[in-house]
């Protein structure tokens, strides 16, 4: 290249014997997991998340799946996202890692980044899916780069940081709210006697019922929502892309944007961390990989399922899941990637998660086909529009049968591609050169 006193680095993205094969099992797991929570939204009502979740269906098998989703998977497949992402930008980043690495390796970093934030946002506004997490991670990325070099000693607590506020922000909501039960109980039995209640007694009676009917789905935004919802699913598909459009809007304008970026770029700060620690990518012991497997299942399911049957009375009490939200959401990410790494190390466990590594080689592909699927073939008005609110259950058995099918479609396309069609258009992109698309001798 001119004007340079040496050769350009070979900077390729990493294929075949190359590749890290736990790394590849972990995001292919991650991005099938995330259909099952994904589809819910994608079925409606969106306003049962923001309200009553028993507007999805609440049948006693439907409150199994339930309680078992928010246990074992909700935020968990973005959070084994999160850390794979800080890990990939050690990957990436390697060659920048030494004193003189190329500056080409932070080009190829922040235009990867960038293309990513472009997909994401045709993902929102093309797809149709305000859920999107492509554009969030974009976001984060862009300033990730530079926390490269820090050591395991800072990442750790900086990652932390968030679940640690939450932990002291919801103490103070936990006392505030068993003081409100409390007062209100004591309102209760005045009122049956007939006796005249106090300022603070009356308030808490009032605030007592409100939260009550933002748990029942009652508030005025919640109803409005699902009106709204329920006229544009069934009317044109200029309506449904203008409600889910406007979801989008609503998400941001609500401040979810700048919380999950938040949340994402923490969960990356330990992705890095775990990296370094040579924990995700399977160079710890196996003793180390049960220890963690223990602990952060020990705490992260039992925090979640605690939190899961709270919120399953449907009654505002205090709750112990507003302390342990994140570190028990981080804590069962982390135990998936200890389970999927001790997995890979026995002969039945690789035969169980080698599936999966076809899909992780391409987690972009299946991810934005997963919102083809849902939000335009199955529920669309031009698609085959299926009803809302066909039960968590239901849903569950035809998040299921989609990741079957996904699965079976990785498997027969890596055997004849280097990746998948997204995969290879993003990488063309960001290295500005057209990539190798059918599979090559040399990378099987």
């Amino acid at each position: 290249m001119t004007g340079q006193l040496g050769p350009a680095p070979a900077l390729a993205p990493v294929r075949g014997r190359d590749r890290i094969a736990v790394l590849d099992a972990l995001r292919g797991f991650a991005i099938l997991g995330i259909f099952y929570l994904n589809v819910p939204a994608m079925a409606g009502p969106i306003s049962a998340f923001m309200g009553d979740i028993r507007a999805m269906g609440w049948t006693p098998l439907d409150q199994q799946v339930w309680l078992f989703m928010t246990t074992f998977l909700e935020g968990t497949q973005r959070g084994m996202l999160e850390l794979l992402f800080g890990a990939g930008l050690m990957v990436t980043a390697a060659k920048a890692m030494e004193p003189d690495g190329p500056v080409a390796v932070a080009d190829l970093y922040i235009r990867r980044n960038l293309w990513l934030l472009a997909f994401g946002l045709i993902n929102i506004f093309v797809l149709l899916w305000p859920g999107d997490i492509l554009h969030v991670y974009a976001l984060c990325a862009l300033a990730l780069f530079p926390f490269r070099k820090l050591s395991v000693r800072w990442l750790i607590p900086l990652g932390l940081l968030l679940a640690s506020v939450q932990v002291v922000g919801g103490a103070f909501e936990y006392v505030s709210r068993t003081e409100m039960q409390q007062t209100q109980a004591v309102a209760a039995e005045k009122q049956a006697k007939g006796e005249k209640l106090t300022k603070a007694e009356s308030e808490a009676v009032k605030e007592w019922q409100e939260k009550i009917d933002r748990i029942n789905g009652k508030e005025p935004v919640v109803e409005k929502l699902t009106k709204d919802e329920v006229k544009a699913r069934s009317g044109s598909f200029t309506d449904y892309a203008g409600f889910l459009i406007s979801t989008y809007i609503m998400i941001v304008g609500k401040g979810s944007l700048l919380g999950g970026v938040v949340e994402a770029f923490s969960v990356m700060l330990l992705g890095i961390a775990a990296w370094k620690l040579g924990f995700i990518q399977g160079q710890r012991s196996t003793r180390d990989y049960w220890i963690a497997l223990i602990v952060a299942y020990g705490f992260g399911l039992t925090a979640r399922y605690v939190g899961g049957l709270e919120r399953m009375t449907f009654m505002p009490i205090p709750k112990t899941i507003w302390m342990t939200s994140e570190l028990a959401r981080i804590a069962v990410s982390i135990g998936h990637v200890a389970l999927i790494n001790l997995l890979m190390r026995a002969v039945i466990g690789r035969k169980i998660m080698w599936p999966f590594l076809a899909a992780g080689q391409m987690a972009f592909t299946l991810y934005l086909m997963q919102q083809v699927i849902g939000v335009h073939i199955l529920y669309s008005p031009v698609g085959l529009h299926w009803p809302m609110a066909p039960g968590w259950a239901w849903l569950a058995g035809l998040a299921s049968a989609v990741v079957v099918f996904q699965l079976i479609l990785a498997n027969l396309w890596m055997r004849w591609f280097s990746s998948g069609p997204l995969e290879w258009l993003w990488r063309s992109l960001a290295y500005c050169r057209k990539q190798p698309f059918r599979r090559l001798p040399a990378a099987d």
